[in-house]
């Protein structure tokens, strides 16, 4: 056993062509945690409301709509910001969608939707895109603050009540499916197929 040690020891000191096995090891595995730190942090920074409002695109058509509306303001003082609702919180799924985003970064690059009037040409695509990407991960931004199973019915309306009830307490539908127009103005939804009648939107988001 001691052999075995001694050996072990030697092969971790002794030196490659002009460093030692040991050092090299230690400069690995410190260099490993600052790339991660590093890679966390940049991660973490473009993760961030003021991050997302940067690009004019943004503040001027999203930003400013959700600002009118109950996930910006409201009385007990709870804001979701953008990556709330637009970037899961688990890590391998946030991952995912950073690598997504890189669609938009080409996007802006190429002044795609650099003006009002350019937005509003593309709006019913662009929404179309993220109604299916929530649709897909069962709302699953929604749900990291939304829980069918703490919903009080007795502060929701009636209509509230009977959709609740039947689209959240199965698997078939997801909140997508009714609060298309819950944090921005809806496009043109002509031809738009609605579950249970038209958008529920900012009344029921108050909990009327």
């Amino acid at each position: 056993m001691k052999q075995k040690l001694r050996i072990w020891w030697e092969t971790l000191i002794s030196p490659s062509k002009h460093l030692s096995l040991g050092l090299l090891t230690l400069g690995g595995f410190v260099g490993g945690i600052l790339f991660w730190g590093g890679f966390n942090t940049a991660l973490e920074a473009t993760n961030t409301e003021e991050f997302c409002v940067s690009c004019h695109e943004m503040r001027n058509n999203t930003f400013a709509e959700i600002k009118q509306t109950i996930h910006y303001s409201n009385r007990s003082g709870v804001r979701a910001t953008c990556p709330d609702c637009h970037v899961p919180h688990d890590w391998t799924d946030k991952i995912a969608r950073k690598m997504q985003a890189s669609k938009e970064v080409w996007g802006k690059i190429f002044g795609r939707i650099n003006t009002r009037e350019k937005f509003l040409q593309h709006r019913l695509e662009l929404a179309k895109h993220e109604w299916t990407r929530l649709k897909a991960n069962d709302s699953l931004e929604c749900r990291n603050c939304h829980n069918y199973q703490y919903m009080d019915w007795t502060r929701q309306s009636m209509r509230a009540v009977q959709v609740h009830s039947v689209a959240l307490a199965g698997k078939e539908y997801t909140c997508i499916d009714c609060h298309k127009g819950i944090a921005h103005q809806l496009p043109d939804m002509e031809g738009i197929p609605m579950l249970f009648g038209a958008p529920l939107s900012e009344g029921m988001g108050n909990g009327e």
